[in-house]
């Protein structure tokens, strides 16, 4: 929208919204009519002295800032905008922000040696190193009178102390929520809604305070998110304490699937012995119920159910993604190589070729001549003594 000219009797909006450490903004009137653009570091007025800030959002678009997030603004009361940001200014900021981090260890020692129940979280200090703001969270009301007065002594600063909740404690420190992403407070939501257990009911998710709470130790904002559209949805689905009346028994609802226009039923008492759920689509469960209120009661409600073919899915198992046991060949062993075993060694070494065999078979053999002789010998030696005898 900078590209895009505005209308010839219509005068550039003078509002300019700044932002601050953490993501704190506000709106500043550029009375000087400097040529500002998104990312300029600007020096703007404070009370007392100056601050030091980056620019966020100019023109048109910080007009409908204004109309979200501050209707109420007064352009005329807005503090501001001194000038461009110096090298000077610049260098303050950068010590102001390597100062907050032992102040803010200073500060906690203190109160601690005070004996005060608080937590202080973060430190903010001023552009010009004369003003720092000491954000806290605690359970009740704090007396930090004696607080101040250390800290002003300690750090020669002016010394300001502002309460914060939980959720605003976490948008300030950051993190990582249990969907992977940087948390929602501390990125772009800017209002911190009230968050009830009934936003779960209606979800149809399970009141767990472990998987509900986030990081803060509250609900978390992102049940707020899917709301609206549950509410519309569930306008739509009967009432799920109505019971349905068979002659086989009485059927209490279980549990509803928006997505799906699914209820579950379940009978009471013996008739539901063996039967398990019922699934039901809203408009035969109210059906049932206009039945039930003539006086009429069906016989059974699996007269009122409707088979659903199972859809194949349309996508071939390529990679074998959908296999539960796609990880198990990394974890066998490879098939180890067949060693011969040594009766197989001496029956290789037995069998040779036949042109071998030709051959040995016509050399002479020592030993088998040997053999021969001792045996001569030894029947010749058998026969003398048959014939002395």
């Amino acid at each position: 929208m900078a590209n895009i000219a505005l209308p010839s009797a219509q005068s550039p909006y003078d509002i300019v919204e700044v932002r601050f450490k953490n993501s704190r903004k506000s709106f500043y009137r550029n009375g000087n009519n400097l040529g500002l653009f998104a990312g300029d570091i600007i020096v703007v007025e404070a009370s007392p002295g100056f601050d030091v800030g980056v620019v966020s959002v100019v023109g048109e678009l910080a007009r409908i800032q204004v109309k979200k997030k501050a209707p109420g603004f007064k352009p005329m009361e807005a503090k501001k905008i001194l000038r461009i940001a110096n090298q000077e200014d610049v260098d303050k900021w950068i010590k102001a922000r390597s100062l907050e981090k032992e102040v803010m260890y200073k500060s906690r020692t203190l109160a601690v040696n005070l004996g005060l129940e608080m937590k202080i979280s973060d430190v903010e200090y001023q552009g010009d190193l004369s003003k720092a703001t000491f954000y806290y969270t605690a359970e009740g009301r704090v007396d930090f009178r004696q607080l101040i007065k250390d800290m002003a002594d300690e750090f020669k600063i002016r010394v300001e102390m502002r309460q914060i909740g939980s959720r605003q404690e976490s948008s300030r420190l950051g993190g990582i929520g249990s969907c992977g992403r940087e948390l929602c407070c501390s990125t772009w939501l800017t209002d911190f809604r009230t968050v009830s257990t009934s936003a779960a009911r209606y979800q149809q998710l399970s009141l767990n305070p472990q998987k509900l709470a986030g990081q803060c130790g509250k609900l978390k904002c992102c049940l707020n998110y899917e709301l609206d559209m549950y509410l519309d949805a569930i306008k739509s689905f009967p009432k799920a304490e109505t019971r349905l009346h068979t002659e086989k028994g009485s059927a209490t609802h279980i549990k509803t699937d928006v997505f799906k226009r699914q209820m579950w039923y379940a009978y009471e008492g013996a008739a539901g012995v063996g039967e398990g759920l019922i699934m039901l689509d809203p408009e035969r469960v109210r059906e049932i119920v206009n039945l039930n209120r003539d006086g009429i009661k069906p016989k059974d409600l699996k007269e009122f159910t409707e088979r659903i073919a199972v859809k194949e899915p349309d996508y071939g198992n390529v990679v074998g993604q959908d296999s539960l046991n796609r990880f198990e060949h990394a974890f066998k062993n490879k098939k180890k190589k067949k060693h011969p075993r040594q009766s197989d060694l001496r029956n290789s070494n037995n069998e040779q070729r036949p042109s071998d065999q030709q051959a040995q078979s016509q050399q002479p053999n020592p030993n088998r001549n040997r053999r021969k002789n001792k045996r001569r010998g030894g029947n010749d030696k058998r026969n003398s003594d048959e014939n002395n005898a």
